[in-house]
């Protein structure tokens, strides 16, 4: 075997590995086709923390994704003010919940509130 055929077979081999690693690693690092990218994680409602008060509706993550697509509830954040201004959801409200009950009056009954703290 010439030098020049076992050149050509050395690199063959080498455009294999990459082949073969590529295959391998790249669907790691993109979205799988069966799971869309908009998709969001969703918790059974029986396993959701029920915590101090289990008599208040617990809402999965999404749900609440769907209500916020939907501009179906009004969502509260109950952190303080400033770990409200360093993130929050977009159009949440800020009502800390040590001053939660002064700001009942401003929310309407009627819509679905949503509370959340991180």
């Amino acid at each position: 075997m010439s030098a020049n055929s076992r050149t050509w077979i050395l690199i063959g081999l080498i455009g294999l590995i990459l082949i073969g690693a590529a295959l391998i690693i790249l669907p790691l690092l993109t979205p799988s086709a069966a799971v869309p990218s908009t998709s969001v994680p969703t918790v059974p409602p029986q396993q959701l923390d029920q915590g101090p008060a289990p008599e208040v509706p617990r809402v999965s993550v999404g749900e609440a994704y769907a209500a916020y697509t939907a501009k179906q509830a009004v969502f509260v954040d109950v952190r303080s003010v400033g770990q409200y201004e360093a993130s929050h959801v977009t159009g949440a409200l800020p009502m800390p919940l040590g001053e939660l009950e002064s700001y009942l009056s401003e929310l309407d009954k009627a819509q679905w509130i949503i509370t959340y703290c991180t």
